[in-house]
């Protein structure tokens, strides 16, 4: 893997993403059975017109995302606490051929471990607390993705709530979903490559 150190939502961070399809958008490329999502061509489009123009697809940001960018600092801060680690946070990291990539919200320092940090409204973070496995069913490809990506084991899933106990699970690195979604992302990226030369 080729780690960046960009900031993450900073403009360098954002043009590394140019193009590429990223763990956080891997659901748009495979669905949680193994699949192929009925969103793969719209995204390869979007990838598509990206390279061609070089100018970022817009990303939408509505108020709970918002919210949960605020909260994930102190997230992280607590993640660390409870579990008497140290987490790096990185910018994009890409795959050797630099074709695709994954933004983890931190790598685990001294283990082979990672970390997705989620911070939902007080109805959706009930839920993860009522059913644990909602929270990794719902971030499943990225997940996967980013294992894929840095070749980790495993990788937690973290909710937090300012006003209530958090959630964490961890989800254990599935060769068989990974071999799937290699195989969705690898068509992907041959698409992009091949739609762009030819429009070029």
């Amino acid at each position: 893997m080729i780690i960046l150190y960009d900031e993450q939502g900073s403009e360098a961070w954002l043009k590394s993403r140019l193009g590429r399809p990223s763990a956080s958008c891997f659901s748009k490329l495979i669905t949680t059975t193994g699949k192929a999502s009925t969103q793969a061509d719209g995204y390869i489009n979007q990838l598509i017109g990206e390279k061609l123009t070089g100018e970022l697809t817009p990303m939408f940001k509505s108020d709970a995302m918002e919210r949960g960018n605020e909260l994930e600092p102190q997230a992280k801060f607590e993640y660390e606490c409870l579990y008497g680690v140290t987490v790096d946070e990185t910018g994009f990291i890409l795959n050797d051929s630099s074709d695709y990539g994954c933004s983890p919200d931190g790598l685990i320092l001294g283990e082979s471990k990672g970390l997705e940090i989620k911070c939902p409204l007080t109805q959706t973070m009930v839920k993860y607390k009522r059913n644990p496995k909602e929270l990794v069913k719902a971030y499943y490809q990225q997940i996967q993705g980013c294992m894929w990506v840095t070749g980790y084991e495993s990788w937690d899933a973290f909710a937090y709530h300012p006003d209530t106990e958090h959630v964490c699970v961890n989800v254990e690195r599935d060769e068989d979903f990974i071999e799937k979604l290699a195989i969705q992302v690898d068509l992907a990226v041959t698409t992009i490559k091949k739609e762009t030369e030819k429009f070029k």
